[in-house]
C-alpha cells in the first residue's frame, strides 16, 4: 500500500504587506484602550478621570509627532520606512480620532461629570454659581486674570496672529455699535494660570476660559458680541540634529526654540461654533478641512490631572505601600550593605513592587558614602526633581571620586529638563557626556567600580526603566544588579564608548544595539525553531512595549510557521498579524493596561536543552534596534 505523503506547506511571503499591521492605526487601538480604562466603571472615579487625561495627553504627542512627520511624507512626495503610503493613513487616523474622540464625550459628559456631581465635585457654568461666588470670581478676574490678558484682533493691517502649540484660545466676534465694523479677535487663555479656577476648594470649580468669556466687556470696552468660542491648535514639534553638529547641546537648545513654531497639524474647534468662525481660524491658520476636530467643551481635556489629583481617597485606588526587595532587607533599623548583597549573588528588583528607593537609590547613595568607591558612572534618559540620584552624583564628584554620567539631551519633550541636569551636574564637577549626535542613549545603566583588598570590584545595575522616583512609583519595571565579571566588563566597555572614542566590535553577555542587539534576538528565536519538534516544543514569549520591526517579525512567523509556540505581551504599537493560517496561528498577542504602566522588557526563549531569560531597555522597533544605544542583559540565575 502506497503510503500517502503530507502535502507540502504552501511557501508565503512575508513581505507581503497584509501580513502587517499600520503602525499609527496600532498606536491609536492602545489609546483607544486607555479610553476603555476611563470608561471602565469597576476603575475608582478620579482614577478613570486620570485615565481620560492620559489619553488626551498620549493624542497630542501622536499628533506633534507622528501625524506631523506623515504630513511632512505627503508634502515631500516621499513613503515612510513601512512601505505604507502617507495620505491614506491620514485618512484613516482622521476617521478613528474622531470615533474615539466622540466616545470620550461621550464617556466625559454623560458618565464623568455626572458621577463627579454625585461625588460633590463640580465643574460648573458660571450662571450656576451663587452671586457671592460670582463676585469673588470677578474680583479674581480683575485682580489676578485680567492684567495677564491680550487681546488680538484680526483687520487691515493686523493680520491673524501666531498660535502657540498646545494653547487654548478664545475665539471672538466683536461689532463696533456706532460703525457697525465686525472684527474676529483671539484671546490666548495664560498658561500660567490654573484651568480650573476652584470656587470652594477641591469640590466646585469653574473653567478659565469661561470666567474670560463672562468678562470680555473688560477686554473690548463699548464693543458688542456676536459670539465667543474656544479653539486650540497642535503644532509639528518634532526635529532632527545634523549627524554634523559639533556642539549638541546647543544644537538641542537651538531646534527647542524653534519647537513652538511648527507647522500646524491639528485645529480643535469648539462644537457649535459658527461656520463664519471656523472658516476665519482655518483660514488664519492654514490648514485643510479635514485637520479640523470639533470638541464638545471642555477642550484639552489633559487640563484634568489636577482634578484627578483631588484628595479624595474615596474616589483613588487605594494607596501602593512597595516592599524592600528580601535580599535588600536588614532585620534591624540599619539598611543592609548593598555590595555585599549583591556578592552573595544577583539580585532582580520589581518596581513598584518592589522600592525604588531601597533598591536603586540606595545602591547609589552607598556607592556615593563609600570611601572604597572609586567611580560612579551612571546612563539618565529621564530623571524628575525629587531624585536623591543626581544630588548623589554632585555629592560624589565633590568628595573626589570619579562621577561620569550620559545625559541624554535629546529625549522628547524632556530636553529642557535634561540640558538644565546636566549644567548642574558640570558645575558641581561631574564629567558630563551629552549623548552620541545621531544616535540616542537609551539603556538603564548604573556602573560602581570599588576598590576591595588590592583588587577592584565592579558592580552594575542594569534596568528596563529610568532613574526616576516618580514614574518607578507607577511603571512596571524590572533590574538586575550583579558583580559577575562578565556582565560588568561589558558594560565598562559600553561606558568607554559612550565616553570615549571607543567602538567594541562584540560584548561578551550583553546585547547592544546597534551593534548586535537584533541579531542575537534573531538567534534566539531560531534556536528555538531549531531545537522544537512534537515531543520537545519550544516557546518564545516576549513582553514589550511596541513591536514594529519587519525582521524580528519575520522571525516570529517563521517560528509560528515551524509550530513554535508565540506569546506576545505587548502594551502598545504591535505590526504584527496573529491568527493568520499558514504564517502565524501559533502566535498570540495581548495588551495589559492598568493602574500601573506596565514598562518592562522581558524576553524568554524555552526549548528542550535550556530556558534563556533577558532584560532590557529595548523595544522592537527600527528606531530602537538602528538608532539608539540600548542594552538587553541576560538573567541567568534562578
Amino acid at each position: 500500500m502506497a503510503r500517502i505523503l503530507p502535502e507540502a506547506p504552501v511557501a508565503v511571503d512575508l513581505e507581503d504587506p497584509t501580513l502587517y499591521l499600520n503602525r499609527e492605526l496600532s498606536w491609536l487601538e492602545f489609546n483607544g484602550r486607555v479610553l476603555e480604562l476611563a470608561a471602565d466603571a469597576a476603575q475608582p472615579l478620579l482614577e478613570r478621570v486620570k485615565f481620560a487625561a492620559i489619553y488626551a495627553k498620549n493624542l497630542d504627542e501622536f499628533f506633534m509627532v507622528r501625524v506631523a512627520g506623515l504630513i511632512d511624507h505627503v508634502d515631500r512626495g516621499s513613503i515612510p520606512s513601512d512601505g505604507q503610503p502617507p495620505r491614506p493613513t491620514l485618512t484613516a487616523i482622521s476617521e478613528r480620532v474622531r470615533e474615539q474622540e466622540e466616545e470620550l464625550e461621550r464617556v466625559l459628559h454623560d458618565e464623568l461629570l455626572p458621577q463627579l456631581a454625585e461625588a460633590d465635585i463640580r465643574i460648573l457654568p458660571l450662571h450656576e454659581c451663587t452671586a457671592e461666588e460670582r463676585l469673588r470670581l470677578s474680583e479674581m478676574f480683575r485682580d489676578q486674570i485680567f492684567p495677564v490678558l491680550t487681546p488680538l484682533a484680526v483687520g487691515p493691517g493686523r493680520p491673524f496672529p501666531y498660535i502657540s502649540n498646545l494653547s487654548l484660545s478664545l475665539g471672538v466676534r466683536v461689532v463696533d455699535p456706532h460703525t457697525g465694523e465686525q472684527r474676529f479677535a483671539r484671546v490666548k487663555v495664560p498658561e500660567v494660570l490654573p484651568r480650573f479656577l476652584w470656587v470652594e476648594r477641591g469640590r466646585r470649580f469653574v473653567a478659565l476660559e469661561d470666567l474670560i468669556a463672562d468678562n470680555l466687556d473688560a477686554l473690548f470696552p463699548g464693543m458688542e458680541f456676536e459670539e465667543h468660542a474656544t479653539f486650540r491648535v497642535t503644532r509639528d514639534a518634532d526635529f532632527d540634529i545634523s549627524d554634523e553638529e559639533d556642539d549638541l547641546l546647543g544644537a538641542v537648545e537651538q531646534q527647542l526654540s524653534r519647537r513652538r513654531f511648527g507647522d500646524v497639524v491639528r485645529v480643535e474647534v469648539e462644537a457649535g461654533m459658527s461656520e463664519e468662525m471656523r472658516r476665519t481660524i482655518v483660514a488664519g491658520l492654514r490648514v485643510d478641512a479635514d485637520q479640523v476636530y470639533p470638541v464638545r467643551p471642555p477642550l484639552d481635556l489633559a487640563d484634568l490631572f489636577p482634578i484627578s489629583n483631588l484628595d479624595r481617597p474615596d474616589l483613588r485606588y487605594r494607596p501602593w505601600s512597595p516592599r524592600t526587595q528580601p535580599r535588600l532587607r536588614s532585620g534591624e533599623d540599619e539598611p543592609v550593605d548593598v555590595f555585599a548583597a549583591i556578592r552573595a549573588g544577583d539580585i532582580l528588583v520589581h518596581h513598584p513592587y518592589d522600592a525604588f528607593s531601597t533598591s536603586v537609590e540606595q545602591f547609589v547613595e552607598q556607592a556615593v558614602d563609600d570611601p572604597d568607591v572609586l567611580a560612579i558612572k551612571q546612563t539618565l534618559y529621564r530623571t524628575s526633581g525629587d531624585s536623591p540620584i543626581v544630588p548623589a552624583l554632585m555629592r560624589a564628584a565633590e568628595q573626589g571620586k570619579q562621577a561620569v554620567v550620559m545625559v541624554e539631551v535629546t529625549a522628547r519633550f524632556d530636553e529642557e529638563k535634561n540640558i538644565r541636569w546636566a549644567r548642574s551636574l558640570e558645575r558641581a564637577g561631574v564629567h558630563v557626556v551629552h549623548g552620541l549626535v545621531g544616535i540616542k542613549t537609551h539603556c538603564k545603566l548604573a556602573l560602581v567600580i570599588r576598590r576591595e583588598g588590592n583588587e577592584t570590584r565592579r558592580y552594575v545595575h542594569i534596568g528596563t526603566g529610568n532613574y526616576h522616583p516618580s514614574t518607578a512609583r507607577l511603571y512596571t519595571d524590572l533590574g538586575l544588579f550583579t558583580c559577575r565579571e562578565d556582565v560588568t566588563a561589558d558594560v565598562s566597555d559600553l561606558f568607554n564608548h559612550l565616553t570615549g572614542f571607543a567602538r567594541p566590535r562584540s560584548y561578551r553577555r550583553l546585547f547592544v544595539a546597534p551593534v548586535d542587539l537584533r541579531d542575537r534576538i534573531v538567534r534566539e528565536i531560531r534556536r528555538a525553531v531549531a531545537e522544537h519538534d512534537a515531543d520537545n516544543p519550544s516557546r518564545v514569549v516576549m513582553k514589550l512595549n511596541a513591536l514594529v520591526d519587519r525582521p524580528v517579525i519575520e522571525e516570529l512567523y517563521r517560528a509560528s510557521q515551524a509550530g513554535v509556540r508565540v506569546d506576545l505581551i505587548i502594551r502598545g504599537i504591535c505590526c504584527l498579524r496573529p491568527g493568520v493560517d499558514g504564517v502565524s496561528e501559533n502566535i498570540r498577542v495581548v495588551s495589559v493596561l492598568g493602574r500601573f504602566l506596565e514598562h518592562s522588557r522581558i524576553f524568554r526563549f524555552e526549548t528542550h536543552s535550556k530556558t534563556t531569560t533577558y532584560i532590557g531597555s529595548a523595544d522592537m522597533m527600527p528606531r530602537n534596534l538602528n538608532g539608539r544605544i540600548e542594552v538587553v542583559t541576560p538573567v541567568d540565575d534562578p
